[in-house]
């Protein structure tokens, strides 16, 4: 294929990935958009597998079976409910990608370029493998985190600002070094002491992020793995390449400062100093729950005028999203007003809410952002809970020393009634105790949502 037919399908692929972003924004059009993004894809692979860059077709050949059946495998066999860690662990591929790629071109450059050039590239080679490593280890421990294998509290190191500015200075200094010995065909020593720097500061840098400020990491790491991802194709000389990752990093970027609005967190500091941080101890939850069976959900919600259903990652977890949408058509054929509360950050990833309902089919003109229903909550007769809890704890508003102080959250407790559907009482993924579960208006619909759903649906069909 000749360079401009090759330069000609970069563009039309750059076009179908910023259509795919765009669809991506809004639930009506994010089917069309990924459909956009796999096309532009496509174009992409099979673009650069015809150019001239391309010579060792056998192993790339192999290389695209081998990682065609692994994504194949992980899309059959991943659940909706493991789809964060799954988003953190291909973070993690693209880092490794970008830290294999650099080494191999710096072996490579030693004996190709000269002169500026060489320094250029040099400079493009370090800072792809800082990045790439980076994004490695932190994707890694993300994924522990998400799927359970780590403990979600943030472990904060002694003086742990100072330690990541000393990493920082450390890279910068590496990074000299690395320049002036590269001049003498060197640079192997500093380049390892600083990947082995930037694995260390990923693994703190998210080891110090507690569970609930993971959604905000899921969005960064995406955003690292883009600029990674810029970095390799600076280190190919691959324009599409470069111009993908700049728009997944940057889009990543916008995503995660979205996501640290919508919890009134500041950037730098759920990077720097992870969750829990308050300036005191957070107040304990005392009272008596008060327990509720079927039959008195199922009278709850015939006499209900106004429900607000607000789902959570226990949603996710029982696979409820069905029974859910087969509620909300009964109650709405019975003249009943019934919407979905969605918080930014329900759920362990950005969006996890809204693919759920998506996945059951559960109308968008009746799923609402949490900005656009919370002032409707007094004059809602019945909030039912799915499976959330941080995202509806009213000490984020009422006290002030909880570790989710400020955090905007659904004001279901506002009111008449609210129903919470939980397997126990156990806290949420921030670790934090919720007075709702204690507040005179609430009642607790113990046992595994669906289970407990399957048995309202059969009571309100009766």
């Amino acid at each position: 294929m000749s360079q401009g037919l090759v330069a000609m399908s970069y563009i039309a692929a750059s076009i179908l990935f910023i259509l795919s972003l765009g669809g991506l924004s809004h639930q009506e059009t994010a089917r069309r958009g990924n459909y956009y993004g796999m096309i532009g894809m496509a174009i992409a692979i099979i673009a650069t597998v015809l150019s001239d860059a391309v010579t060792a077709y056998t192993v790339l050949i192999v290389a695209l079976l081998i990682g065609g059946f692994i994504g194949v495998k992980a899309a059959l066999k991943v659940e909706m409910t493991q789809m964060p860690e799954l988003v953190a662990l291909m973070h993690s591929l693209v880092g490794m990608a970008a830290v294999l790629v650099g080494y191999a071109n710096f072996m490579e450059s030693s004996s190709v370029l000269s002169g500026v050039e060489k320094t250029i590239h040099e400079v493009e080679i370090y800072v792809g493998i800082l990045i790439g490593a980076v994004t490695f280890s932190g994707s890694v421990i993300a994924f522990g985190k998400l799927c359970g294998k780590i403990s979600g509290k943030p472990v904060l190191l002694p003086a742990r600002h100072w330690l990541n500015l000393g990493l920082l200075l450390v890279a910068i200094w590496l990074g000299d070094w690395f320049l002036q010995a590269a001049e003498t065909g060197g640079g192997a020593l500093p380049l390892i002491l600083m990947t082995v720097i930037a694995l260390a500061f990923g693994v703190h840098m998210v080891m110090a992020i507690g569970g609930a400020d993971m959604p905000v990491v899921v969005s960064m790491l995406n955003s690292y793995s883009g600029w990674a991802a810029a970095a390799t194709g600076f280190m190919l000389s691959n324009d599409l390449l470069i111009v993908t990752g700049a728009l997944v990093g940057s889009s990543g970027a916008i995503l995660s400062y979205i996501m640290c609005r919508a919890m009134n967190r500041n950037f730098i500091s759920v990077i720097a100093g992870g969750f829990g941080n308050a300036g005191g101890e957070a107040a304990e939850v005392e009272g008596e729950v008060q327990p509720i069976d079927v039959d008195e959900t199922v009278q709850m919600l015939r006499d209900a005028r106004n429900i607000i259903i607000i789902p959570g990652y226990g949603m996710a977890v029982a696979q409820a999203q069905h029974t859910v949408n087969e509620i909300t058509k009964l109650l709405k054929k019975q003249g009943k007003n019934v919407r979905f509360g969605i918080h930014p950050v329900a759920g362990r990833m950005p969006g996890h809410m809204n693919v759920l309902l998506a996945e059951a089919k559960v109308p968008y003109d009746i799923v609402y952002e949490m900005d656009e229903i919370n002032d409707d909550f007094p004059e809602t007769d019945v909030s039912i809970v799915i499976g959330a809890n941080d995202i509806v704890n009213p000490s984020a508003a009422e006290d002030p020393n909880s570790p989710i102080a400020g955090m905007p959250v659904l004001e279901c407790w506002k009111g008449h009634a609210t129903i919470v559907l939980k397997r126990s009482m156990a806290s949420g993924y921030a670790g934090v105790g919720n007075p709702l579960f204690v507040h005179e208006n609430t009642r607790m619909l113990f046992g595994d949502a669906n289970d407990s759903l399957q048995a309202v649906l059969k009571g309100l069909q009766s």
